[in-house]
Parts: C-alpha cells; structure tokens; sequence
C-alpha cells in the first residue's frame, strides 16, 4: 500500500470510528428548507459552492485521462441539475472542453436551474439535448448531475436512456450527491441505476450511500462542505462537530476492490 493510500485509509477508519451522521433524504430536504428560511442562505448560494466542488473533482479525475478529450455534463431539471451547470461553467472556465447535455428542453428548466441554465449560456457554452454515443465513450469523464436526493420511483424517459446509455459505454462517472438511479434513503437501486467511480456527496451522506446494496455503485464516496452550520443540525436532533476543519471535501469511503 503506498503511503497515499495508506494516510487514505486512516482518514477512513477514523472517520467510521467517529460520529459522523448520515441522514435520509426527506431529513435533508429540511437541511435545505432551514438554510434558506432561517438561515438566510440562499439555494443559489449552496448551489455554486456545490457545483465548485464537483468542478474541483472532475478536475482531478479528467487530468488524469490521457488527451484532452471532453467531459461532458448531463444536466437534469432540478437543483442537482443546477449543481452540474455550475461546475461546466468553472471546467470551461478551466480551460477543459465542456460538453452540457440537458435532460429536458431548457424551457422546462425552473427557478435556480434555469437561473444557472441563463449563465451558461451567457458564457458561450451551448446546452445540447442530444449526444452521440461516441461522445460518451470517448469521453474523459461523464458528470453525472441528473437526478439527486428527491429521486422518487425509477428513472424514466430521457433520463433513464441516459442512464443506461453511459452505463454502456463504460465511461469513468463522477455523480453528484447520489449516482441517479439510487434511493438516497434506503440504497435500493431503481432500474436503471447510474454506475458512478466516485460520488461527492454534499453536506452529510445520505443514508442510502452507506448501504452494502450500494456500494458497487456509488465508487469512491467523498463528502464536500456547503457551509450547513450545526445549529441546523441540532434543529433536528443530530450532533455534527466541525467536520470539515482539516479540508472542505473527506474521503468516506473507497469503492469495494475489483477482482
């Protein structure tokens, strides 16, 4: 084991040791609602520092593909949608060749996905309704940013054709908050379900990520910091010290070994 691996590793095991919470998903809807009416932090707010997050890991694992092939970004209607325009836009900013597929027609796109829809745009990057499946074969890496912790019932339409379409082409995924396809609450894989290398889950892991059922398909399990305060946690019933003092992005978990 090398000594990156290792320190890894320890990271790991501390953090199992610790008390660090997992909440399900209609718990982290009220996460949400108090940060924005009592807290006074905004969606938009929490929005970009996810998107930032997701930019910074697609970063590190498209620098380590060969070439400068694209890294294309499937972008659903909701707030995790949103999450994945954010991080297009810094990936281009970046210097990295962007490619944003939305899962509906952008006139769809609501409140503060279509918010970020409209910045996108501005910035020259031109959403597509379709891609080739070249594309995402030869592609870097795919952003997984369809559908997040509101998942209710398997996906369906465009979006599970997206699904089922990365799965096939075998590309490295990145999905954030929760691979789509996967029940935040219990782990249940709907069908289809979204084959992900690594999942940046935000604020605290859902519970549905820690389920053996899971694990194949969630990967490599990582946690990033959108600024929740621990009032808002006490507020219901949970204890969350400061765990993101040493880094605002923790290594929960390595995906189970190949064999």
């Amino acid at each position: 084991m090398t000594g990156e691996r290792r320190a890894a590793a320890e990271r790991e095991a501390r953090l199992r040791g610790s008390s660090l919470p997992a909440v399900s998903a209609q718990q982290m809807r009220e996460v949400d609602r108090l940060m924005v009416e009592e807290v006074g932090i905004s969606l938009l707010q929490m929005m970009e520092q996810a998107g930032h997050h997701l930019a910074r890991a697609a970063q590190r694992m498209a620098v380590r593909s060969a070439g400068s092939r694209e890294i294309v970004v499937l972008v659903g209607q909701g707030n995790n949608g949103g999450g994945g325009l954010v991080a297009a836009r810094y990936l281009r900013n970046w210097g990295f060749p962007v490619r944003v597929v939305l899962a509906a027609p952008p006139e769809s796109y609501k409140d503060a996905p279509a918010h970020q829809l409209a910045i996108t745009r501005k910035l020259k990057i031109s959403p597509e309704e379709q891609v080739a499946d070249h594309c995402l074969s030869e592609a870097a890496l795919v952003v997984d940013a369809l559908v997040g912790y509101g998942l209710e019932g398997p996906p369906h339409g465009r979006i599970g054709e997206l699904i089922h379409r990365v799965n096939s082409s075998r590309a490295p995924v990145l999905s954030l908050d929760i691979p789509s396809g996967l029940d935040a609450t219990s782990g249940v894989p709907f069908e289809p379900c979204m084959h992900a290398r690594i999942t940046l889950t935000l604020a605290l892991p859902k519970t549905g990520l820690l389920k053996r059922a899971a694990r194949g398909l969630v990967g490599d399990l990582y946690l990033a910091d959108i600024g929740v305060p621990a009032a808002v946690y006490e507020r219901l019933g949970l204890e969350v010290g400061p765990i993101f003092r040493r880094g605002d992005v923790l290594r929960i978990r390595s995906a189970p070994a190949r064999r």
